[in-house]
């Protein structure tokens, strides 16, 4: 007699409950906190953008609207997606920026990131843009994958340059100044 072993399939794990909604002024220290997590200078030393206090006051401050968090029933803050609808120059088109996004480490693969993707895009379509973009590192494949799962195509190879700026004779003398100012 030939018996058949059942496969076992693992079950996927169940999305956390959480709730994706627009950022509040309350939100933004939670937010941050967790950016500052996600993007470190250690991991991401050539970010072209920081992330950083001002960065984050500023998108909140002009684009509220298009700035959504990922937050637990408990109140916990465990992602986010921050984006802002512009418009270039001579241009008829509305372009739908996706500028940041984040899940806590301990929720990704969760479908939060997923979420909080198309809750944007929603938004974005909502405010007439007809195009959304993002950017990542190169050599940042996780996020490369997840982006193409999401949709998003026609990658353009662009180059960031970045010079260490404590090794220029200038900047020593101005160090060595500002030591010998405080000495005093």
């Amino acid at each position: 007699m030939h018996t058949t072993a059942a496969v076992r399939r693992k079950r996927a794990k169940p999305l956390p409950s959480v709730e994706i909604r627009e950022m509040e002024l309350r939100d933004v220290p939670a937010v941050f906190d967790l950016g500052q997590k996600l993007f470190t200078a250690e991991e991401w030393p050539t970010l072209y953008r920081s992330w950083d206090d001002h960065e984050l006051a500023q998108l909140f401050s002009s684009d509220a609207d298009t700035c959504l968090i990922a937050e637990t029933p408990d109140g916990k803050i465990v992602g986010f997606a921050l984006g802002r609808v512009t418009e270039k120059p001579r241009s008829a088109w509305r372009y739908g920026l996706l500028m940041w996004l984040g899940v806590e480490r301990r929720f990704k693969r969760a479908g939060i990131a997923t979420r909080l993707v198309r809750q944007l895009t929603g938004l974005f379509i909502d405010r007439d843009a007809r195009i959304m973009l993002v950017d990542t590192a190169a050599k940042n494949h996780a996020a490369l994958a997840f982006f193409r799962r999401n949709g998003f195509g026609q990658e353009i190879r662009h180059v960031y340059l970045s010079q260490n700026l404590e090794n220029d004779p200038r900047y020593i003398e101005r160090n060595d100044r500002s030591e010998d100012d405080t000495e005093d």
